[in-house]
């Protein structure tokens, strides 16, 4: 299984509900595709103090890789993350992605 883990340090400027409507629109959009098993989202919460510059985040389940690949190439998710990163400090740089294998 991958775990696709995506942070997102988010400017000041932001709409709050525009954060909220990407989210939801990426969830829809990615529980609909074959070999995706959950999608996650919500604000960091950050108790060890050490991610304080990542406002929120999701985690999305893929069955595996080539469930991701065919996400990640998907025009819809394109023009989803463009959005996103139209929100997000310096654009893509304000994302961090994680992708971890890990047992399923």
């Amino acid at each position: 299984m991958i775990l696709h883990c995506v942070f997102c340090d988010f400017r000041a400027d932001s709409p709050p509900a525009e954060r909220s409507k990407i989210f939801q629109e990426l969830q829809d959009f990615s529980v609909a595709l074959d070999g995706v098993l959950g999608f996650e989202f919500g604000p960091n919460l950050d108790f060890e103090q050490k991610s304080q510059a990542y406002d929120e985040g999701f985690v999305i389940r893929f069955q595996d890789a080539a469930a991701l690949e065919a996400y990640a190439n998907h025009p819809v998710h394109r023009a989803l993350g463009s959005r996103l990163c139209d929100l997000c400090e310096g654009g893509a740089d304000g994302i961090v992605v994680f992708d971890l294998n890990v047992p399923g």
